[in-house]
C-alpha cells in the first residue's frame, strides 16, 4: 500500500465514457492514446475499458493514465501499481523518481494508471466526508451493544451508499475486470508483453494478470505479496499479526534511540502502547479542530508509521511522545495522511470506498455480527493491539450488495517466464509467509527476500535488493532464494 501523498494537477475524468466501435472487445482494443502534457515531464490520456466484460457493449468506464518517457532508449512499457486496493498509480507514478532507479527509468517508459474505480477512473462513490470521517473514528473494538449497533449501522450505511451512489459501476470493480483493463492498456501502449511492478495489493493484479494472460507476461515484479488463496478473514488475521509483530520491533528499537517516550523495551514497552490506546478508547481525546481522538484513530496512527522503518519509525516516537504528553498532533495528522483527509475536513481521493468495494467483490467470505464478534475476542489473545480491529474491518462486506465474483485459490501461471517475488521478513502488512507462499504456487515463481523491516523492499534502502531487480528487469533473470540484509 503506497502512503504517497501528492496536490499535483492530474488529469480530471470526463463525466461518461463512450463504448468503442467494434465487436465484443475488439474496438477498445483498437482505441489510440491521445497523450497531452501534464504535471511537468509527464504525459496523460485516458481509454475506455467495459464496465462488465460479459457483456461488452452494455457500457464503459474510463481509465486514467500517465507516462514518464525513458531517459534513454526505451526498451517498452514498466507498468506500476502501488498497492491498495484503492491506491492511486497516477499519484505513485509522480514520484518515479523516488520510487523505481535512475536504472529502471533509463531503460522504460514509467507508466501508472488507477484501476477502475479508483482516484480519476470512474471513481466508486460510497460516503460523503462526514460520514467518512465518521467511518474512520468509529469504535474498532466494540465491546458493548450500543457499540456494536454503531458498528452495524455504519456498515449497512457504507454498503447501501455504495450501491446508491455508484449503481452501475460498484459492482465490477473487482481485481480480475481491473486485470483485463491492463491487457486493453497494454495493447495500447504498444507492448507485445506486459512489464509489471507491483507493490502489495498490486502482487494480487500482477498474479491474477499473469494467470489470465500467460502468454502476454514480459518481467514481473510483486513486492509485498498477497498470498490468493486466502480469504478476506485471513488476511485480515494474518496483518494482525504482522503489525503486532512490528510493534514489538519498533518498541525494542525504540529504547535504543534518545528521543524514545517509552521506559522498557519489549512487554512492558508494548503495554505502554496498549495501555495509551486503552485510554483512548475510556475516554477519546479532544483535537484543536473539534474532532474526537478515538481509539480507533489512535491504532490507525500507529499502524500507518510502522509502514517504514526509516521514517516511519521516527515519526511515531515523535507522535507517541506527544501524544504521551496530551498532545495528538502528531498521530492525528499520521491519521489525515493515511486516510487522504484533507485540512478542510475533505479528502482527497475515494480510498477509503475503494478498498472496500474491491474486497468485497474478491473474496465471498462475510461473517455475521457474532462470528465477527467472536473472531475479535478470539485474535485478541494472540494480537492485543490490532487482534479487534481487524477483525471488526470485515463487517462491511457482511451488508455488501452485491455478490462477490472472485474467491481464494491458487495460482500457477504456467508458461510464464520468470516472475520475480520480494518478501520481507518482518513486513508488517503483507507478512513474508505470504511471499513465499505465492512464490511457491508460480510455476515459474523465484523468492528473493530482505531480511529486514517495513512493507516492500525494492527501492527502500536495500542496495542488494535493487541490484537484484534492476538485474531482473533488464535482463528478465533472477535466482531463486537470494537473501538480502543491508536495508532496513
Amino acid at each position: 500500500m503506497s502512503q504517497t501523498k501528492t496536490d499535483s494537477s492530474v488529469p480530471k475524468p470526463l463525466n461518461s465514457a463512450s463504448v468503442p466501435p467494434g465487436d465484443g472487445l475488439d474496438g477498445y482494443y483498437a482505441q489510440t492514446l491521445d497523450w497531452s502534457d501534464c504535471n511537468d515531464g509527464f504525459e496523460c490520456s485516458s481509454f475506455n475499458v467495459p464496465i462488465d466484460y460479459a457483456n461488452p457493449s452494455s457500457g464503459a468506464m474510463q481509465i486514467a493514465v500517465i507516462r514518464k518517457l525513458a531517459t534513454g532508449t526505451a526498451q517498452g512499457s514498466l507498468i506500476l501499481n502501488p498497492g491498495g486496493p484503492g491506491g492511486s498509480g497516477i499519484e505513485y507514478t509522480t514520484y518515479a523518481d523516488y520510487v523505481v532507479s535512475d536504472t529502471l527509468r533509463e531503460n522504460f517508459d514509467i507508466v501508472g494508471f488507477d484501476p477502475r474505480g479508483v482516484g480519476q477512473s470512474s471513481p466508486v462513490d460510497c460516503l460523503d466526508d462526514s460520514q467518512t470521517e465518521e467511518y474512520i473514528a468509529l469504535d474498532g473494538s466494540p465491546d458493548n451493544q450500543t457499540e456494536v449497533d454503531q458498528s452495524v449501522a455504519m456498515a449497512e450505511l457504507f454498503a447501501k451508499s455504495c450501491a446508491t451512489n455508484s449503481p452501475d459501476t460498484y459492482a465490477f470493480v473487482d481485481t480480475v475486470s481491473a486485470t483485463r483493463d491492463i491487457d486493453i492498456l497494454r495493447e495500447l501502449l504498444g507492448d507485445e508483453k506486459l512489464n509489471w511492478l507491483g507493490k502489495s495489493y498490486g502482487t494480487f493484479l500482477g498474479a491474477t494478470y499473469a494467470d489470465l494472460f500467460p502468454d502476454k507476461v514480459g518481467r514481473m515484479l510483486l513486492d509485498g505479496a498477497i498470498d490468493p488463496t486466502l480469504t478476506n478473514e485471513q488476511l485480515s488475521y494474518g496483518q494482525a499479526m504482522g503489525f503486532e509483530l512490528a510493534l514489538n520491533r519498533f518498541v525494542d528499537d525504540c529504547v535504543t534511540n534518545d528521543d524514545c517516550p517509552l521506559s522498557a523495551s519489549g512487554a512492558a514497552g508494548v503495554s505502554e502502547v496498549s495501555d495509551f490506546l486503552n485510554a483512548l478508547d475510556e475516554s477519546p481525546a479532544k483535537l484543536d479542530d473539534g474532532r474526537s481522538f478515538t481509539q480507533a484513530m489512535g491504532t490507525l496512527g500507529v499502524v500507518g508509521s510502522l509502514y517504514d522503518k526509516q521514517y516511519g519509525w521516527p515519526e511515531l516516537r515523535k507522535n507517541l511522545d506527544l501524544a504521551f504528553s496530551g498532545d495528538f498532533s502528531g498521530l492525528s495528522s499520521s491519521v489525515d495522511f493515511y486516510t487522504s483527509r484533507n485540512s478542510d475536513g475533505t479528502y482527497k481521493d475515494n480510498s477509503n470506498d475503494a478498498i472496500a468495494a474491491v474486497s468485497c467483490l474478491d473474496r465471498p467470505d462475510r461473517a455475521s455480527v457474532e462470528k465477527t464478534s467472536a473472531l475479535a475476542a478470539e485474535w485478541k489473545l494472540t494480537a492485543p493491539n490490532f487482534g479487534e480491529y481487524l477483525a471488526w474491518s470485515n463487517i462491511g462486506c457482511t451488508y455488501w450488495q452485491t455478490a462477490a465474483t472472485g474467491s481464494p485459490r491458487e495460482i500457477a501461471t504456467a508458461g510464464t517466464p520468470t516472475i520475480l517475488v520480494v518478501g520481507t521478513v518482518n513486513d508488517p502488512a503483507t507478512p513474508y509467509q505470504w511471499a513465499q507462499a505465492l512464490a511457491s504456487q508460480l510455476s515459474s515463481g523465484v523468492l528473493l527476500t530482505l531480511d529486514g523491516d517495513g512493507h516492500t523492499a525494492y527501492y527502500q534502502g536495500s542496495k542488494c535488493i535493487d541490484k537484484v531487480v534492476d538485474n531482473y528487469f533488464l535482463t528478465g533473470e533472477a535466482k531463486d532464494g537470494v537473501i538480502c540484509s543491508d536495508g532496513p
